[in-house]
């Protein structure tokens, strides 16, 4: 089934449709202002797809290019930055849509890449990925786990669907709680009744995750709303400045890095092993260093 994107150059770039057959994928907030944000401001949450980079959480909150108007040459959209720029190309095919990206900085930055997607999904929605991937959880589910938060700890890991016992595959009804979670894998399936959003990321030589950011009415305060993201990324942490050795993807040589997102309304994942099926337990946590 084909997909049909919208994407706003000149408000960040950011995806505000995805549309399989009168399904669309994509939440959304109104009315918050997004329209008259600069660059430096607070994050403002309209929901759609965001394009976060050099961060997710951190310095700039989501990142430094979803407050700057991108310009559109033909089907290439762009947004210049002090550090890097970054060019997508976005094209619709015969099962999905695809997008392509060039990010142009000084060889060795590093940075972290969200395709931030909040998705308007029902209580019984579930998230598919392959049993056993190593998954890490972030201090937010410190309460949750079946073990104690190690002291100084940015995340600690364990393995889908249950990190630390935290069952995360399901989506279910609100609770008061909010998680992010970050899967070290290129590649994840949401089921939804009989609707499926197949999201997949691929880069040469670069670190590969899928987010989860599963917000159950627990933020932000005081005023906390609902809301479900899938997140195909570069890097494997939310925060640059966590990131260690192999979580972050690095410029080349080159000074290019390039990389690809996929997304589908059908499952692209082989059987059994593959990202759609289920179960795994859920293992011993293991800390993940803090890093300056």
């Amino acid at each position: 089934m084909p997909l049909l994107f919208t994407t706003d150059a000149a408000h960040g770039g950011r995806w505000t449709s995805l549309n399989a057959g009168g399904r669309e994928w994509l939440w959304r907030r109104q009315g918050v202002g997004r329209e008259r944000v600069s660059p430096g401001d607070a994050f403002v949450d309209a929901g759609g797809l965001e394009e976060c980079v050099p961060t997710v959480r951190g310095t700039p909150d989501h990142g430094d290019v979803w407050s700057r108007a991108w310009s559109r040459h033909g089907d290439t959209e762009r947004v210049a930055c002090k550090a890097f720029t970054l060019a997508r190309t976005v094209r619709a095919t015969a099962d999905g849509v695809r997008a392509d990206y060039t990010l142009v900085a000084d060889p060795g930055y590093r940075f972290v890449w969200a395709a931030h997607a909040l998705l308007d999904l029902s209580e019984g929605a579930e998230l598919r990925a392959r049993a056993g991937t190593p998954t890490r959880v972030f201090p937010e589910a410190s309460s949750l786990l079946d073990a104690p938060w190690p002291n100084g700890a940015a995340w600690v890991e364990g393995n889908w669907p249950a990190p630390g016992g935290l069952r995360l595959d399901r989506f279910g009804p609100d609770d008061g709680t909010a998680v992010g979670a970050v899967l070290t894998c290129g590649r994840a399936c949401v089921h939804d009744g009989a609707d499926r959003l197949s999201l997949a990321v691929e880069a040469e030589g670069q670190p590969v995750s899928i987010a989860l950011w599963r917000n159950l009415g627990g933020f932000p305060p005081p005023d906390p709303y609902r809301s479900t993201g899938v997140e195909p990324m570069l890097g494997r942490t939310f925060d640059l400045a966590d990131a260690g050795p192999g979580d972050a993807a690095q410029v080349p040589a080159s000074g290019e890095v390039h990389w690809r997102l996929t997304l589908t309304a059908s499952c692209i994942c082989p059987r059994p092993s593959g990202c759609c099926s289920a179960g795994g337990s859920s293992g011993r946590i293991r800390p993940g260093a803090r890093h300056k």
